[in-house]
């Protein structure tokens, strides 16, 4: 069984007293900064987490199950928190969330905080974590359950989709609707790993098929409809003989729908278009437009019975793969 590091733990690897160990982790004053730069690296290397609650209460846990997630701009990571909440609303069990910007050092911080609570369980979106995230991860004393990738190596328990599964898929339908003029429009975030292994899969699969990416736009910061139109814009003018691109996200996908409309081309006929994520905000549309649906309410409530159920006995490090639904709608 693992040992989860302690204070003295520390102290002893710093040659220093538990008093000042943890008054440098708090950061007292009187502590030189050179003794809590070299005490607080030490803590991250061994994956340590401050105990938040004091006294008698430092051995139970809290009826909070944490949940990391990058953001909470679209639908996409709220769909898992609606899961994840239905699921423990019949418990005692509450969500507190974090939201780290796709900053994993940001996360680090993030998932020490809610470690420190003493949490009954921690939910965290990704398999790729700075090497002290998965440290703490792998040493909390508590459910740990990563969500909506599995392809990667989980720290412990994993609820997701293969994101290469998912572009290898939609590389395999438009090519198979005789499209070779095909584009891609993405985020050029870097630690967007989950659309990163998409267009992985997807480029992967038109070189089985010994066919080059037509042309591509990438962008910067969040996805919308916005940009999405403008990307289009630029994709096109640039390459008009493109027959098809394929975008990171339905938001993208749905501004290339709208530049369409406005600019009187026809879909698919003289642009067909396909997405990610089986957002709600197709449902308005007048085409039914191409995407995959990852199963994110799905997901979230798989994630939350394995924590209950290991609220109850010791459940094996279990991975629980879901097949991604793809859609061709009427812009394919």
């Amino acid at each position: 069984m693992r040992k989860k590091p302690l204070l003295k733990d520390i102290a002893r690897l710093a040659q220093v007293s538990e008093m000042t160990a943890s008054r440098a982790i708090r950061g007292a004053p009187d502590v030189s900064a050179a003794t809590k730069a070299r005490i607080n690296d030490i803590a991250r290397q061994v994956g340590y987490v401050p105990n938040r609650i004091a006294g008698a209460l430092a051995s139970q846990k809290g009826n909070l199950v944490g949940v990391v997630v990058p953001s909470l701009s679209s639908s996409v990571f709220p769909e898992v928190l609606s899961g994840i909440s239905a699921t423990l609303k019949q418990t005692e069990l509450k969500t507190v969330i974090g939201v780290t910007g796709y900053d994993l050092l940001e996360e680090e911080e993030v998932i020490r905080e809610m470690l420190s609570l003493q949490p009954s369980g921690l939910v965290v979106a990704g398999l790729e974590h700075a090497d002290a995230s998965r440290k703490m991860l792998f040493n909390a004393d508590c459910p740990v359950v990563e969500v909506m990738d599995t392809d990667g190596d989980p720290v412990r328990h994993c609820v997701g989709i293969s994101h290469l599964q998912v572009g290898r898929d939609m590389a395999k339908m438009i090519i198979e609707r005789g499209y070779r003029k095909i584009g891609f429009v993405g985020t050029k975030m870097p630690q967007d790993f989950r659309a990163e292994k998409r267009f992985k899969g997807f480029l992967h699969t038109l070189s089985e098929n010994k066919i080059s990416l037509y042309d591509q736009e990438l962008y910067a910061g969040a996805s919308s409809i916005e940009t999405g139109r403008a990307m289009t814009e630029h994709l096109l003018r640039r390459s008009p003989a493109l027959e098809c691109i394929y975008y990171s996200s339905d938001v993208m996908s749905v501004g290339a729908y709208m530049h369409c409309l406005s600019h009187g081309l026809n879909i698919p006929e003289d642009l067909a278009i396909a997405g990610f994520n089986s957002l709600d905000l197709l449902q308005g549309l007048p085409m039914a437009l191409a995407t995959t649906d990852a199963h994110r309410f799905e997901i979230g409530r798989q994630a939350a019975n394995l924590i209950l159920r290991a609220q109850e006995s010791v459940v094996a490090a279990t991975m629980i793969k879901l097949d991604p639904s793809i859609t061709a709608g009427e812009s394919l």
